[in-house]
């Protein structure tokens, strides 16, 4: 990796991920790819510019998976922002891989995460991965595991401690779990944690209290709401559509300002592919909410 010559701000500060500083708002590529077959690809020269924009602007956590787009979005980061500056952290996911069509589909035995780290390091040109999220697939939302990919989770850690001892790795981090494998996995030594987690769904509570527990760092994903059509979503709450209102913020940064004050160690990395959106979520690590505001928010979870 090349070198960072200035120092910028991180936007919404820093916490630490796997040993390294990084803003605490981050960037997550996945909407920079068609990741589902049908989706619209977003222009190759616009994610280039998009990327570069981001890291320009402070942010120096980029999460991706080789998985999103079949290899494009990690081609597209290594096109962007090769030579890697040594401050920047490229965390990438394993357990699930597309087929021919680009379908996502199920990875979870231990040789085929091994064949998913190479794979990572190939299209991303780079010899170690800083850090790889395990997703596991035992339960909603997107795929679940069946049949052969129903592997117990001390398999999946033995690999991936193997790819840590042999530097391909720096650290694991873990994504869909349950607060009994966090448990379980905490010995192992846990990075950071990728969940389901928002203002209207607060399901995965348990698992971010085992985080706080052990100072793991707390990566939600959906931290707006769900992503899918029909479920209810923070931003059209009206709660929170009037706390916007009085702090003159929109509601998506008041809901990421929600999960940067509910946990000092919470790294958020909203996707985005226009850099107005992304200027907006890097602003949102700007809002203060107050005690009042905090206690609505606290409240709108689905008990």
């Amino acid at each position: 990796m090349g070198t960072s010559e200035t120092a910028v701000e991180r936007p919404g500060g820093t916490a630490d991920l796997a040993g390294r500083p990084v803003a605490r708002i981050g960037y997550g590529a996945m909407q920079l790819v068609a990741h589902r077959p049908g989706d619209p690809a977003v222009d190759r020269d616009v994610a280039i510019a998009l990327l570069r924009y981001a890291t320009g602007r402070g942010i120096n956590h980029i999460d991706t998976a080789q998985f999103y787009g079949s290899g494009a979005c990690n081609e597209l980061i290594r096109a962007a922002l090769q030579p890697f500056p040594d401050d920047l952290v490229i965390v990438s996911k394993i357990g699930a891989t597309n087929a021919a069509d680009g379908a996502l589909i199920a990875a979870q035995r231990p040789e085929q995460l091994r064949a998913q780290v190479e794979e990572n390091l190939t299209t991303l040109g780079i010899d170690r991965l800083l850090v790889v999220n395990l997703r596991r697939l035992d339960g909603p939302p997107g795929i679940i595991a069946e049949g052969d990919q129903l592997v117990d989770l001390d398999s999946q850690l033995t690999e991936l401690l193997a790819l840590r001892d042999a530097g391909k790795i720096g650290a694991i981090g873990l994504s869909n779990v349950s607060a009994e494998h966090l448990r379980r996995a905490v010995p192992a030594g846990i990075a950071c944690v990728q969940n389901i987690h928002n203002p209207v769904d607060r399901s995965t509570e348990a698992v971010l209290d085992t985080c706080r527990e052990h100072d793991i760092a707390w990566v939600p994903y959906f931290p707006l709401g769900s992503a899918f059509p029909g479920l209810p979503k923070v931003t059209d709450r009206p709660e929170v559509q009037s706390i916007a209102a009085d702090l003159q913020a929109t509601p998506a940064q008041v809901a990421l300002a929600w999960h940067l004050a509910h946990y000092a160690h919470t790294l958020l990395i909203p996707g985005t592919t226009s850099t107005r959106h992304l200027d907006e979520n890097i602003a949102a690590g700007t809002v203060r909410l107050d005690a009042r505001g905090t206690a609505v928010l606290d409240r709108l979870a689905t008990p």
